[in-house]
């Protein structure tokens, strides 16, 4: 629906035959849009902004995606096109509210059914430990809306932790949602033996930090795993699994998998769930 939105905004601009080229990607987070925009459409970059700003409903601000989030926090770089140009907003998900800044902290809401999922699959009573937290989404809604009793938020980047104390605080959750700043895989001994299930949305690190989210089970136990995995479509899932046993090796019970979302060409996001004993 919203690609079909911004295609006829765009015919407003480029001819029919330029529309081939649509903007592959537009995020919406709170009142803010967040859109990639094909090289050859640069010097009309600013119009766009405001077409888009007139079209989308909610959307106060526009902003352009220059850099792919690639940085140590996985910040991504951003130009202002239209509208307001306050980073900061207020995202809502599943009943919860997060405050977030787009241009300091990292935030996908393409992440929403993937963190409701995990909500979802949590037991009465768990305890969650999450290795890279970011603003607290995923343990926020983890508490709200699935059984987990207590999750500890690890995140290394100082905005992504006042961001996510904020949110705390934001959605009642204090003494639920315990947020620690710090590398997960200096913390993890601290965490030691603590948790039910340990989640792992970070792709680039996930792999290295499998033996600390290991020790952090107090017995048998889940642990989500999401990797960025090449390939043709029906084939990642299986690559991802067989990573993660390299790694685990015996220790892994059982394993099941799903595509997240498409990254990239022929890239895509996975998740490994796997049952794992320590």
């Amino acid at each position: 629906m919203r690609d079909r939105i911004v295609r006829e905004a765009l015919s407003r601009i480029f001819p029919k035959e330029e529309l081939g080229k649509a903007i592959s990607t537009v995020d919406i987070i709170g009142d803010l849009a967040v859109i990639k925009i094909p090289r050859e459409w640069e010097d009309k970059r600013f119009e766009i902004g405001e077409v888009l700003l007139s079209t989308l409903k909610g959307v106060a601000g526009v902003f352009r995606q220059t850099t792919p989030a690639e940085d140590e926090y996985k910040v991504r770089g951003l130009e202002w096109l239209a509208g307001k140009k306050d980073t900061i907003t207020i995202h809502r998900e599943h009943g919860c509210s997060f405050r977030v800044d787009i241009s300091s902290v990292y935030f996908s809401p393409r992440l929403s059914f993937e963190r409701l999922r995990i909500a979802r699959l949590t037991r009465e009573g768990e305890v969650l430990v999450n290795m890279f937290a970011g603003v607290g989404t995923f343990s926020i809604i983890a508490v709200t809306k699935g059984g987990a009793m207590r999750a500890f938020s690890i995140d290394k980047n100082p905005e992504a932790f006042k961001f996510m104390i904020e949110n705390v605080i934001l959605n009642r959750v204090s003494g639920k949602v315990i947020p620690i700043l710090g590398d997960a895989r200096d913390v993890a001994p601290d965490l030691e033996g603590i948790a039910d299930r340990v989640l792992m949305p970070l792709p680039a690190l996930a792999l290295q930090y499998l033996p600390q989210a290991v020790s952090c089970l107090r017995g048998k136990g889940w642990i989500h795993i999401y990797l960025h995995e090449r390939g043709r479509r029906r084939d990642v899932v299986g690559s991802g699994v067989e990573a993660v046993k390299r790694v685990l090796k015996d220790k892994v019970i059982s394993t099941s998998g799903r595509v997240v979302r498409s990254v990239g060409r022929e890239t895509y996001q996975i998740v490994v769930d796997a049952e794992v004993a320590p």
